[in-house]
This record gives C-alpha cells, sequence and structure tokens, in this order.
C-alpha cells in the first residue's frame, strides 16, 4: 500500500512538472512574439511569419541552390540578442554543417535562402535553445541572425 501511494504520488508531481513546463513555454510564445514586433517596429524592418512562429527578412534570395531541410550547407552568420549584444559569429567563409544539426529556427530558416542569399532570421525561443540556459544564451531568449548562405554543398 505504501508503494502505491509513493507511486501515485511520485506520478502526480511528474505530471504537475510537465504541466508548468508547458506553460512556461507557451508563456515566451506570447512574450517572444512581442518581443520580436516591438524590435522590428523599433528598427523599421518588415519581416515574413512563417507559420512556427519564425521572422524573417530575405535581402538577397539568391541564385543559386535553395537547400532543404536535409542538406548540407555553408553559412556565414552573426547572433545577437534583441540588444544588439553579439553572442556569437562566423569567419566571413563561414562554416558548413547538415540542417539536421541545428536549432529549428535554422533548419526552417536557411531554406527560404538560395546560394548567394543574405538575410536576418528572428528565432523565437521555441525555435532556438527554448526555456531554459543553455551555454550562455539566457533561457526564453529571441535570437537574430544575420546570415548569408554561400553554398549548398
Amino acid at each position: 500500500m505504501k508503494n502505491i501511494v509513493y507511486t501515485f504520488v511520485l506520478i502526480l508531481l511528474v505530471s504537475c512538472n510537465l504541466d508548468s513546463k508547458s506553460d512556461e513555454i507557451k508563456d515566451y510564445r506570447e512574450i517572444n512574439e512581442t518581443e520580436i514586433l516591438a524590435y522590428l517596429e523599433d528598427n523599421d524592418l518588415v519581416a515574413q511569419k512563417s507559420t512556427s512562429g519564425l521572422y524573417y527578412i530575405i535581402e538577397e534570395l539568391g541564385t543559386g541552390d535553395q537547400p532543404s531541410t536535409s542538406s548540407t550547407v555553408t553559412v556565414a552568420y552573426k547572433g545577437y540578442f534583441l540588444n544588439d549584444s553579439v553572442f556569437d559569429e562566423s569567419a566571413a567563409e563561414g562554416i558548413s554543417f547538415n540542417l539536421q544539426q541545428v536549432i529549428p529556427g535554422w533548419t526552417e530558416g536557411i531554406t527560404y535562402f538560395k546560394e548567394g542569399g543574405s538575410g536576418m532570421l528572428f528565432v523565437p525561443s521555441h525555435l532556438g535553445y527554448g526555456a531554459l540556459d543553455n551555454r550562455g544564451i539566457p533561457g526564453g531568449s529571441v535570437l537574430i541572425f544575420e546570415i548569408t548562405l554561400h553554398s549548398v554543398d
């Protein structure tokens, strides 16, 4: 009987914890939406929004091959927060990676460009690193990336 009670309490605690994490992510989606829209307005930018919640600006579409979500690409980028503080930047020649090995915002966003294309991605936390701190990126952060797609390998 004691084991049944302990099991029930454990299940209850785990399910409450999962519910609170779902609420936390949902709250960040709304907060991130407001933050992105404010940033766009404050900086006189016009972006498109995908069904996933990713905002993007295509400055130059490019003329070469267009990657799929499973392509390996070479991209030059600069990543920064909404306060314009840079958290990561590649060299001008870019870095190569498979789009299945990066954050969902990149897996989706890079496919909007062709080789030679450039623009910006506004990645809400649910398409970035989520609600928890991750390698120096605060949980719930919107990430902005200036990108240039050098090649689809």
